[in-house]
Parts: C-alpha cells; sequence; structure tokens
C-alpha cells in the first residue's frame, strides 16, 4: 500500500487527535490516508484534513497486519544514558517525521542507582510548542520505551518549557531533513522561483 492513499477503516478505532491529544472514536467506513508510520503509530488525516494518531496495535483497522513485537537482543553491559538516548531516538513525533532527540526535545537524560536494585531514568523533554495538546501522548511513549530497558525498575518524564524549544536545538541532520538552513529559517534554495 502506497502512503496517502484513501484506506477505508475496517472497524471503530480509539485515535488520539492531533494537535489536541484529545481521545476519540474514528467510525468504521471512514476515509483515512496514512501520512506518515514512523515509531509505533501512524498519523492520518480524514476527508476534512483533520490528522489523528493511530497506535500500531489498531493497524487491523487500517487493513494492515499488526506488527509482531519482536523480542530486542539484549544489551550487553550496565545500562547508560547512551542506551537512554538511542531508545528515546525510536519516538517520533506525531506531526514531523523526526525523532524526539533530533528534533531537540530532549533536555536531559540520567541514570539512577536505586536503592532496592535496579535503575530509575529520568528525563526531561519539551514540545515544540506550549500547551502542545500530544504532550500526554509522547510522554507515554517514553515512558513506555524506556520502561523496557535492562534494569530499569522507575522511570520519570518531566515535561518542561524553559527554556523555550525552538529549531536551533534539532540536529543538523534533522534541520536538512525539513528544509531548514543554518539560520534556522527555511532554505531559501528549495523554493520554487515565481516569475
Amino acid at each position: 500500500m502506497k502512503s496517502n492513499e484513501p484506506i477505508t477503516l475496517r472497524r471503530d478505532c480509539e485515535v488520539s487527535e492531533i494537535p489536541s491529544g484529545a481521545r476519540s472514536i474514528v467510525k468504521s467506513g471512514s476515509v483515512v490516508r496514512i501520512m506518515k508510520s514512523l515509531g509505533s503509530s501512524f498519523t492520518v488525516t480524514n476527508e476534512r484534513g483533520g490528522m489523528c494518531r493511530i497506535d500500531a496495535k489498531d493497524a487491523d483497522a487500517l487493513g494492515l497486519a499488526t506488527p509482531v513485537s519482536t523480542p530486542e537482543p539484549a544489551r550487553e553491559g550496565a545500562l547508560t544514558e547512551q542506551m537512554v538516548r538511542d531508545e528515546l531516538k525510536t519516538v517520533f513525533d506525531p506531526e514531523i517525521p523526526v525523532n524526539i532527540v533530533d528534533l531537540g526535545l530532549i533536555y536531559a537524560t540520567s541514570v539512577i542507582p536505586l536503592e532496592q536494585g535496579g535503575k530509575k531514568v529520568g528525563v526531561k523533554m519539551s514540545m515544540t510548542a506550549p500547551g502542545c495538546g500530544m504532550a500526554n501522548v509522547l510522554k507515554a511513549d517514553v515512558e513506555g520505551k524506556l520502561s523496557r530497558l535492562p534494569d530499569v525498575k522507575e522511570v520519570d518524564v518531566e515535561v518542561v518549557f524553559d527554556p523555550p524549544w525552538h529549531p536551533g536545538r534539532m540536529s543538523e541532520a534533522a534541520k536538512l531533513q525539513l528544509g531548514f538552513d543554518s539560520d534556522y529559517g527555511m532554505d531559501q534554495s528549495s523554493l520554487p522561483v515565481i516569475r
């Protein structure tokens, strides 16, 4: 199936509306188009242009095979902040096809030993805009991914807005992918010339 082809939902499906984050039901028979399929979800648009996120567990509603969870190979060595950052690179913004690390949403990570054994992972992250309704959705994605790392007993994700996020926080690869130049604006050379 090609991206952006119309798909008729095969069953009712719970979704997260973008950008509000509100949970709602899209009825069976509704037509959607897949805009993005990265990480553990699909970003789709409806016939009126509204966007929502469908979790991978509901892929069958789109007529797609539900991804089979395959156990990841055991990581060797002690849990490190680099392991945490690598796992965070598997979480994607629902509107922008870039992972949250390269997008610059991760402000800090920590790995702290717990007295009773195991580790606590702490993350301070932001959103691209204050009041983003998807904050709780992304926060839950991060908590779920990090809780599966070896030796993790506790995950604490804090959404912060100080300092405010800005495009300068993105990695060079993300800026290139999204068409930003080094001054954080749109790359003017990629725009069509109108005469």
